[in-house]
């Protein structure tokens, strides 16, 4: 048992987890996310910056590999508890007031749509201190607004260790934003992400 995952989900009800990355992104979430099971708690959130005019495979590779559904999340779609949704190319992904998803095509943030700042910070409106957020490796700033949001609202703020991440400039600026929960490698965020498995 890890003690000091224990003491951060302490006294927690996670509703939901949100998970950014961008450069690296792809081989981190192949560590973390095939290890979950089909009756995972929440409803998983996953936006990855995928490079302009490049087929979009995510959900299908991740279906190989998982027991959870993995799908784009799509307009107005619920989000489901034991679900992995991926942010569909091309459109910024909010979640709104009543758990369901929708799309925007407002301009891109940070170079990239879809946007992590823009998926987290809805996130944070709608969930408050129920979202459990999680930023990987990148090479940009964003999601250090999305996490700061995250943790404004009374959520957990997770943040892959930046000496370990392929490519630390997402994580250091989530860092220098607002100093997040906890700051983990990849294996001790897998053991988080297993502990709210278990908690249920």
């Amino acid at each position: 048992m890890d003690a000091p995952l224990e003491t951060a989900l302490q006294g927690r009800h996670i509703e939901a987890v949100v998970i950014g990355a961008s450069a690296g992104g792809v081989h981190a979430l192949l560590d973390l996310l095939p290890a979950l099971s089909a009756s995972f708690p929440c409803p998983l959130v996953c936006v990855l910056h995928v490079m302009k005019g490049r087929q979009n495979q995510l959900a299908e590779v991740f279906q190989q590999r998982m027991e959870m559904t993995v799908r784009e999340a799509g307009d107005k779609d619920a989000l489901l508890p034991g679900n992995l949704y991926f942010a569909p190319p091309g459109y910024h992904l909010l979640v709104e007031e009543d758990f369901s998803f929708s799309l925007s095509c407002d301009p891109p943030l940070h170079f990239a749509r879809p946007a992590i700042d823009v998926t987290m910070e809805s996130m944070a409106d709608a969930y408050g201190d129920a979202l459990l957020g999680i930023l990987l490796t990148g090479a940009n700033m964003d999601g250090a607004e999305g996490m700061a949001a995250i943790g404004s609202a009374g959520g957990l703020t997770v943040v892959q260790d930046p000496a370990e991440a392929q490519v630390a400039v997402m994580p250091k600026e989530a860092i220098r934003a607002r100093q997040p929960g906890l700051v983990l490698p990849l294996a001790q965020i897998r053991a988080l992400l297993l502990m709210l498995e278990k908690r249920r």
